[in-house]
């Protein structure tokens, strides 16, 4: 890296490639990580995409494989240029891209300066179809996650997880009652019953010991 410089909302590196210099605009993310860890001395990996104009040649630059494609989906959409490709990736996360198309949060997708209510429509719709299998994988988790409010009880829970791994069960079976573990949880009175590790490792090992026929361990 031989230097940095930023244009309103605009970021750049020059990179020193045997002897070439190529100007690359970056996300902020890494302007800002460039910039605050003062490495120009540095060797850094980007994943480039190349844009030729009439005038001009453009080279953009992601530190991985997934913003790239991420940037060439949204890219390819029509009336979507290249800066407000960059300005979404600048001001959210892959993840939460595809939530805000999973919810059609069309707020959320205006929140970006330069689009408008017609192209958040358009985003969303023909980002819908290329992210579907995403987005599916997307609910599954939520679906899958373990909502704990209460640290203590999140902490034994993580710790009941590896007791089970290391006593042989299978992660189908720990997953599965996990749920129903939990439910049983919120029924006792934490204080007054004295809520414990043992307790929960006895509690998951009788329901998993009931189930082991039906899952084959």
């Amino acid at each position: 890296m031989v230097e940095l410089w930023q244009i309103n909302q605009k970021f750049f590196v020059l990179i020193n490639c045997q002897g070439l210099g190529y100007e690359i605009q970056i996300l902020e993310s890494l302007f800002l990580k460039l910039k605050t860890n003062h490495l120009s001395n540095k060797n850094i990996t980007l994943w480039i995409k190349y844009i030729k104009k009439e005038d001009s040649d453009l080279l953009f630059g992601f530190t991985s494989k997934e913003q790239k494609n991420f940037f060439i989906e949204i890219l390819s959409i029509r009336g979507v240029g290249s800066q407000i490709s960059m300005a979404i990736l600048n001001k959210f996360s892959i993840n939460e891209v595809i939530n805000a198309i999973k919810t059609q949060n069309k707020k959320l997708i205006c929140s970006v300066p330069g689009i408008g209510q017609k192209m958040s429509d358009r985003l969303i719709l023909e980002l819908k179809s290329k992210f579907k299998n995403e987005i599916l994988l997307e609910e599954e988790k939520s679906k899958d996650e373990l909502k704990i409010k209460d640290p203590e009880i999140n902490k034994m829970m993580e710790d009941l997880q590896l007791t089970l791994q290391s006593l042989n069960y299978k992660n189908r079976e720990i997953k599965n009652i996990f749920p129903i573990i939990l439910e049983e949880v919120d029924l006792l009175n934490k204080k007054e019953k004295n809520l414990s590790f043992e307790n929960l490792l006895k509690l998951a090992m009788n329901h998993l010991d009931k189930n082991s026929s039906n899952l084959g361990r």
